[in-house]
């Protein structure tokens, strides 16, 4: 969340980035709950000086009725002590409520726009193959090959659930292990991660567990969620810590089991692996002062970019405009993949990298020890290494050959151990 002073003190600018942001949040109600709260503290403070003064005065040598009248006073601040210490609390979480709604500020570059169509190229690698065939999609090709079954995940498991089978068992495995040396030739401290998070860490990291708007899967009675991506794992992973400042900035990798509900996601473009309610990814997670929050993300970007230009994929790099931003991002950066079987051929989203600045710490309670020796806030960045299923998708896709076979790109043929996919049917 932003800081409520920063709130009260840029109330206008606050209330411009929601808009711009195309989101619903009062920032007015934030900073008349805050001054609120404020003057509360303050009447707190007052009542527990008289409650010390009467204490102080009870010590003394007194006459009986004199005595009765300072008992009687001191049941009396008493009474308005819990009183007061009770709308206190009820006004301090209602503060962090409305205050939790409000987005993260935007940086100043990002381009001011409502929807994916306004995010801004600024940046195009490789070009997109031209086939001297009829290309087919990726749920086309899963089938012919025999290595996706989506006909029988939806019967098990329901809509957007699938089975990989033969080769693609190896090429996710692949994708994973490509990603997991390329961190790790980066210098990622790597985790596997639990699939779980309580509540608590996932209104920290930014998501919303709960509501017909919640994109993750709440699990009953527990207080607890299947995580959306590690980046809700990594991130809560130091909750409530105090870091070491010259141990920054951290770089952390997790390979996580991905549950998405998509609720609201259908579509052309949303079909097969696109989007899925269960997947494997390999997320980058970052720590770092704020003075080197952009380098890092340039950081991570670079490595997103290094991964697929290995894979050899055209692809094309997006500033992403302000009503496409997720509430904890300040900017964001989306490489999106070319895809041929996508509306005949167009541009799809495969990874994207957020500096969230101090929102996700301030929520989460994740500080440093800075060289003037106060704690301030660390800032966190996330990117995503690979979602497999949608790099496995790009491959597929831009792979393929005339005669239905897929190539396997280079850098995956070791993982793999077969350099082709050939027709089953």
């Amino acid at each position: 969340m932003l800081d409520y002073k920063f709130i009260k003190d840029n109330l206008d600018a606050v209330k411009q980035n929601i808009i711009n942001r195309n989101m619903t949040a009062d920032a007015d109600k934030v900073v008349e709950l805050f001054d609120k709260r404020t003057a509360l503290v303050t009447k707190l403070q007052g009542l527990q000086q008289k409650r010390n003064e009467n204490a102080q005065a009870m010590k003394q040598k007194l006459d009986p009725e004199k005595r009765n009248e300072l008992i009687a006073a001191g049941k009396a601040i008493k009474d308005e002590i819990t009183s007061v210490e009770a709308e206190t609390k009820e006004t301090e979480a209602a503060l962090e409520e409305a205050a939790r709604q409000i987005p993260n500020m935007v940086h100043p570059d990002a381009p001011v726009g409502k929807l994916d169509t306004e995010n801004l190229e600024v940046k195009k690698v490789g070009t997109p193959r031209k086939f001297d065939f009829e290309p087919k999609d990726h749920v086309q090709l899963g089938e012919s090959l025999d290595i996706i079954d989506f006909d029988r995940g939806t019967k098990v498991s329901g809509p957007k659930f699938y089975y990989l089978k033969n080769e693609a068992v190896f090429l996710e495995q692949a994708l994973i292990m490509y990603a997991l040396n390329t961190l790790r030739k980066h210098n990622f401290q790597m985790f596997i991660t639990p699939d779980v998070a309580k509540e608590e860490v996932l209104k920290g990291i930014g998501f919303n567990p709960r509501g017909n708007e919640s994109n993750v899967y709440s699990i009953e009675e527990e207080g607890t969620c299947l995580v959306a991506t590690a980046e809700i794992t990594l991130g809560g992973y130091h909750q409530d810590e105090i870091l070491d400042k010259a141990s920054l900035p951290r770089f952390y990798g997790g390979l996580s089991h991905c549950f998405r509900r998509e609720a609201g996601a259908a579509g052309q473009f949303s079909k097969g692996l696109y989007r899925v309610h269960q997947f494997d990814k390999v997320e980058m997670f970052a720590y770092a002062t704020p003075e080197q929050s952009d380098e890092i993300h340039e950081k991570l970007r670079q490595i997103e970019e290094e991964i697929f230009t290995g894979l050899g994929l055209p692809f094309h790099v997006v500033d992403t405009c302000t009503g496409d931003l997720g509430a904890p991002a300040y900017r964001k950066w989306d490489l999106e993949a070319w895809m041929p079987g996508r509306n005949g051929g167009e541009y799809g989203e495969v990874t994207s990298t957020s500096n969230c600045t101090d929102y996700q710490a301030r929520r989460l309670n994740i500080k440093y020890k800075d060289d003037d020796g106060k704690n301030k806030y660390v800032h966190t960045l996330n990117g995503t290494a690979i979602a497999v299923g949608r790099a496995m998708l790009a491959i597929l896709e831009n792979y393929q050959n005339a005669d239905g076979s897929v190539t396997i790109p280079e850098v995956l043929v070791p993982y793999c151990g077969f350099d082709k996919i050939l027709p089953k049917k």
